[in-house]
């Protein structure tokens, strides 16, 4: 497997430099998942704060990305799944190798590719082996699983990779930042993250199997700084009306956290099992999570429609009220207070009831075999319910 036509074509406007990406992720197996599904969670921090997911129809493989606002094609993915239930994310890594002429910053690139192109784990080992090099253009930790149960990260340069299954850690996840494990001790970013990221996977696992509404419960939506403490998403309420102010850039919910994606992959040996691309549109405090289905080979049009798509630009609303600092650095600030307080007056709480409305529905709707159309329709109309939650948030 060749770095492909499909990918080479876009190389020429893929190389420029991007802003730096810090992202909080993790990969979990089926050892510890709901139901013995394997899931990829990404909270991602980028300066490209309005996103779009679309569906992209391909072949061998068509995949749902989710992918840059203004770069809408679906050619260079953040993350995402696929028909064959094959999905990957990545965090950027700043302690691999990294050689004079290469490439860079093909990492979204080489991930629509593999979505089109890849079933299983062993397939996209056999890209990585067989793309290496000077044009591979990545310094990354990849996540991906399949429909057959297979969860690993990849960390990945263009020379090289190292592969660590999910399974075979001691937690049976792995927590992942913006450093690798294979790379350069003490180098890299996103440590106080990571830390704090790995004592709510603990927390969360022990309390049983990991699962959608665990991830965004313990972890998703965290405020509390890895060190100097603060309230939890939870203990909000207990705060006086007035402004609380978090610098939020060392927190899981970071200030320029532009969504957040659960990718549950199949069950394996369960040939009913879907894949589902649940989706935050934007800082996970401002946004409901929301369900996609690659097997309904379309998006509603509130997630990618328009210059910026519906959703995000009512969660970017929303961030401004309660990131209402401006200037640089300035902006950083949230206050704690517009979320929730003793008062009753945070926006947060419409957002949670609506949330777990959503979560309740899917489960329920879900128990049954569903054509594409049901799955098109369902998934349109949680969007837009969510859609008017988010407007009526003033």
């Amino acid at each position: 497997m060749r770095l492909s036509p499909f990918l080479l074509l876009f190389l020429p406007f893929f190389g420029f430099a991007q802003p730096a990406e810090q992202c909080t992720a993790a990969v979990i197996s089926t050892a510890v998942s709901e139901g013995g599904r394997p899931m990829l969670w990404k909270n991602r921090d980028t300066g490209r704060l309005s996103n779009k997911v679309v569906f992209v129809r391909e072949a061998p493989h068509s995949y749902l990305a989710l992918v840059d606002a203004e770069d809408a094609s679906g050619r260079r993915a953040w993350a995402g799944v696929n028909d064959a239930g094959f999905a990957i994310m990545n965090t950027a890594s700043y302690n691999l190798p990294k050689k004079g002429g290469d490439m860079e910053d093909l990492e979204g690139a080489v991930m629509a590719d593999a979505l089109r192109t890849c079933r299983t784990l062993a397939d996209f080992e056999a890209y990585l082996n067989a793309n290496h090099g000077p044009d591979l253009g990545v310094n990354t930790n990849f996540g991906v699983v399949d429909a057959e149960g297979g969860a690993a990260l990849f960390e990945t340069h263009g020379r090289a990779h190292v592969r660590f299954n999910a399974l075979a850690a001691p937690e049976k996840y792995l927590v992942i930042t913006n450093f690798s494990r294979s790379g350069e001790a003490g180098k890299g970013a996103g440590y106080p993250r990571f830390q704090r990221a790995t004592e709510l996977m603990k927390t969360a696992a022990a309390a049983g199997p990991l699962s959608v509404k665990s991830l965004l419960g313990a972890l998703v939506r965290d405020t509390s700084h890895p060190l100097l403490g603060g309230p939890t998403v939870q203990e909000l309420k207990n705060l006086p009306a007035s402004p609380k102010w978090l610098h939020a850039r060392h927190t899981i919910n970071r200030w320029d956290t532009a969504c957040s994606v659960i990718l549950q992959g199949k069950r394996p040996g369960d040939p009913a099992s879907r894949p589902v691309m649940w989706i935050v549109p934007g800082q996970p405090v401002t946004a409901p999570v929301l369900p996609l289905f690659v097997d309904a080979e379309a998006t509603p049009e509130v997630f990618w429609k328009g210059s910026e798509a519906p959703l995000w630009v009512e969660s970017l609303r929303i961030k401004n009220l309660a990131h209402s600092l401006k200037g640089r650095e300035l902006e950083e600030y949230l206050d704690l207070s517009r979320l929730d307080n003793r008062e009753g007056s945070g926006f947060l709480p419409a957002i949670l009831q609506a949330e777990q409305e959503t979560l309740a529905k899917t489960e329920s709707f879900l128990r049954v075999p569903r054509t594409a159309e049901e799955l098109r329709l369902f998934q349109k109309e949680t969007a837009e319910r969510a859609l008017a939650v988010l407007k009526a948030i003033k």
